[in-house]
């Protein structure tokens, strides 16, 4: 092998890093931050560092963060059977498929692969990674016992929908009357600096383009169905009571921070 044919190669898997690091900001996956993170739920992270649970990227690839508490801890809003399926089954599918397609596109970036498949990847790659940054948010999302928004979160909700209970009623109503499997999802859309609820089939269908997502209601199948049937509508109200108001204020103000 020649110098320059090393050198290529050298820039080929830099090119494929970079490709896997730019999709993972897009999808507003949380990368490592320092050498160290939090481990247990709670514990306290050294500075600049950011909290085991959100952290879905490292090292050139995404990963499955671990869940911000224990499996059962949200019982009996969302049973323990199901967390356990959701997150190390189903979430890891969605690291592995988002893998598989962004060294796909990476192939094809770099001249090595079918180029005519880009649309097929392109597709997946909306899919795949769009479940794992949505599961990522979903699962910090909730805490045991729940929280009420607070502070310039609720100044927000109030000013955006009139009051907090409307908010709250509009976005039940997105998740619970979703089409097939998909998300109720609060996000802040910077274009006119305000919230709104998006209503999400699979993962990836319907969005509006550069909102933030604060909120995410899962209203796959999947998500609920060992405990609740056929009942969507008291999966959500379930969801509900368990969802963690300051993950999502601190969100809003990362929101905020980048589009000023």
């Amino acid at each position: 092998m020649s110098n320059n044919d090393s050198i290529q190669n050298l820039r080929t898997r830099r090119d494929a890093v970079k490709i896997l690091g730019a999709g993972a900001a897009a999808l507003g996956i949380m990368p490592m931050a320092g050498a160290a993170s939090a481990g247990a739920a709670g514990a306290e992270k050294p500075s600049g560092t950011a909290a085991a649970s959100e952290i879905g990227y490292k090292d050139g690839q995404y990963i499955l963060p671990p869940l911000p508490y224990a499996a059962n801890a949200l019982e009996p809003c969302i049973d323990e059977e199901t967390m356990v399926i959701h997150h190390a089954t189903l979430h890891q599918n969605y690291v592995n498929g988002a893998n598989r397609t962004a060294k796909a596109l990476a192939a094809i970036a770099d001249g090595s692969g079918d180029a005519a498949l880009t649309k097929a990847y392109e597709r997946d790659l909306a899919f795949f990674g769009s479940g794992h940054s949505l599961h990522t948010l979903f699962w910090n999302n909730m805490t045991p016992g729940g929280s009420e928004p607070s502070g310039a979160l609720a100044d927000a909700l109030v000013a955006d929908f009139g009051s907090i209970e409307n908010f709250m009623r509009q976005f039940t109503a997105a998740s619970v009357s979703v089409e097939g499997g998909g998300w109720g999802l609060l996000s802040y859309e910077p274009i006119a600096r305000r919230l709104i609820i998006l209503q999400v089939e699979k993962q990836q269908n319907l969005t509006f383009q550069g909102a933030f997502p604060l909120l995410g209601c899962d209203v796959w199948e999947h998500a609920y169905f060992l405990k609740y049937k056929a009942k969507r509508a008291d999966y959500v109200e379930a969801f509900k009571k368990v969802i963690n108001w300051p993950d999502v204020a601190k969100r809003f103000e990362t929101a905020k921070r980048i589009y000023s």
